[in-house]
């Protein structure tokens, strides 16, 4: 099978998209789709189901996925013996906001723990922009919020979304409803919305930002309410959970990195990353992973 050819399959499998996958490596859809139509040629079976949305494996793809993930580790390990890679240069790690003090600290701890005393070069910013930095080369790897029926990415975290106050619990009573949102590119926005709007409640939107802190500002000072991930939750706001606004969707935070990421970045890395933190439901344990 050819390297190539494995390495856009991945990248589609990693990015959940032929789209994305073709801007990470700096192909056309078309030369990524003829390298899929030829390893399904040679494997003799489909590796997607294309009737499906969002894109999904098939069995003979989701079998082919270890396989392809260990020959193209292979391949560029045996690459990098006989180069100098830079792996002094930062890592430039993309975050969103809302978990920059919930979960980044934990995950740079744990990544250093298994490649050593590394400098992060840190971007916060929403999901969907920092899909596009890692398309355009811009960063090495983020964190990141995917749908739960997506596999882009290596699993850290299993997370839903919840509304939230200050120590005001009258305020998601009052009409119209002072609520303060992520940005449009956030999950929670568009629900939060839709699902005020359709059980009736006037809402007045104060504020909307890509910024976790203005966000627990606003709700602190009792100006608005606002709906997150619970992960992200700070201890001095309080979950609301009176049953009198809409359900927030579930959603799955991942590691996605780049297709050609920093040169201490390589899949078996990730993987022992994203089975810790799964393993121990986001909590690391640092020890355990040096050892």
């Amino acid at each position: 099978m050819d390297i190539d050819s494995l390495r856009s399959f991945l990248a589609i499998v990693d990015t959940g998209s032929f789209t994305r996958a073709a801007a990470q490596i700096h192909r056309t859809q078309s030369a990524i789709s003829m390298q899929i139509k030829r390893l399904e040629e040679e494997l003799d079976s489909p590796l997607f189901d294309r009737e499906k949305r969002p894109l999904s494996l098939s069995l003979s793809g989701q079998r082919l996925v270890s396989h392809a993930r260990r020959l193209v580790a292979g391949h560029d390990e045996a690459l990098d013996a006989f180069k100098r890679d830079d792996t002094s240069r930062p890592i430039r790690l993309g975050c969103p906001d809302d978990y920059a003090e919930s979960l980044l600290p934990e995950f740079i701890s744990a990544l250093r723990s298994l490649i050593g005393d590394q400098t992060f070069d840190v971007l916060c910013a929403s999901s969907t922009r920092l899909r596009q930095r890692l398309d355009s080369g811009e960063l090495d790897m983020a964190i990141l919020t995917r749908s739960p029926d997506s596999d882009e990415g290596w699993l850290l975290k299993h997370d839903k979304g919840v509304w939230v106050s200050g120590s005001d619990v009258n305020l998601p009573h009052r009409r119209p409803m002072p609520v303060a949102l992520f940005d449009k590119n956030c999950k929670f926005h568009s629900t939060a919305l839709d699902g005020l709007g359709k059980l009736g409640i006037e809402v007045d939107l104060i504020a909307f930002t890509t910024s976790a802190s203005t966000l627990h500002g606003l709700a602190r000072a009792n100006l608005a309410i606002s709906a997150m991930a619970s992960g992200s939750v700070p201890p001095d706001l309080q979950i609301i959970t009176n049953g009198s606004l809409p359900p927030l969707p579930a959603v799955d935070i991942v590691v996605v990195t780049a297709s050609r990421s920093h040169p201490l970045i390589s899949p078996s890395i990730i993987s022992q990353l994203s089975h810790a933190f799964l393993a121990n439901q986001g909590n690391v344990n640092v020890a355990s992973l040096a050892s």
